[in-house]
């Protein structure tokens, strides 16, 4: 299937130019950001989450949809790879909080896009939280809506980091290395449908803003600017129209989420 650039760009609301440049990427990585929101609802719903690229482009641009790493950066992927970048696509394992040294599985994928002579990070599909502009790869820090972040050189490993309580918190590790859509598909298959996956257990849905992060939690919805945080719990009633309004979500009346109707219990580690 070609890949249609202009339906992309007008999903995103982005109209500058389209060099292939330093300055092109980071505005399209912002308007992405901005505009598709994160959400694992459709595994929520007992729906398939497919990586092929008629799928995503129905999906993300058509129906207005949004999608986790897997579909935000393989749909990002082809977007650079039309206004002429060179993007790597690599495979993330995310930390921990609650054991910062725990190796877990490979569920994240992320971007490496030369650029200007220098190589950035590039990832749109890591939540409200995550990057909103390109991170360079040498390891200066950078701010984003009230957040530092910056990449760590760790041996073979690069470590994407945010600093938070004085220190530098460690959100996820790659190495510089392709890979390929068959590796994703089986990190998506596992992701979304091994019963222990957070995506299973948990509905979220999550995106970030020029006005802060947004970022819902089953029924339990934050904001966040930097350190401030803002929180409350919705009602069930008013869960379909909430995703709606803050994450431009449209989803009928009714529709049923597998996590809020029984699934329950706290999810083990993904």
């Amino acid at each position: 299937m070609p890949f249609c650039l202009d339906s992309y760009l007008a999903r995103i609301g982005y109209d500058g130019p389209r060099e292939a440049t330093a300055t092109t990427l980071a505005a399209v990585h912002r308007a992405h950001a901005f505009a598709i929101p994160f959400e694992n609802l459709d595994i929520q719903m007992g729906l398939p989450v497919r990586l092929d690229l008629p799928a995503l482009v129905d999906k993300l641009v058509s129906r207005r949809r949004g999608g986790y790493c897997f579909e935000q950066n393989s749909l990002f992927l082809a977007a650079l790879r039309a206004l002429g970048f060179a993007p790597v696509p690599c495979e993330a394992r995310v930390s921990s909080d609650e054991d910062p040294g725990a190796i877990r599985p490979r569920t994240h994928m992320t971007l490496v896009v030369p650029a200007a002579g220098r190589e950035f990070l590039c990832d749109v599909g890591f939540g409200g939280g995550g990057p909103v502009e390109p991170v360079p790869m040498d390891g200066a820090a950078v701010e984003q809506l009230g957040d530092r972040l910056r990449v760590e050189t760790r041996g073979a490993l690069r470590v994407l980091q945010l600093r938070g309580n004085g220190a530098w918190l460690d959100q996820y590790r790659f190495l510089a290395e392709e890979r390929f859509p068959v590796d994703f598909e089986v990190a998506n298959w596992y992701t979304c449908t091994y019963p222990g996956s957070r995506f299973v257990t948990t509905l979220t849905a999550q995106r970030a803003r020029p006005e802060g992060r947004h970022v819902l939690r089953n029924l339990v919805y934050t904001f966040r600017l930097g350190e401030t945080v803002t929180e409350r719990t919705l009602s069930r009633e008013e869960l379909v129209p909430f995703l709606a309004e803050t994450f431009g979500i449209e989803l009928s009346a009714g529709t049923r989420f597998a996590a809020l109707d029984g699934a329950g219990a706290s999810p083990p580690p993904a």
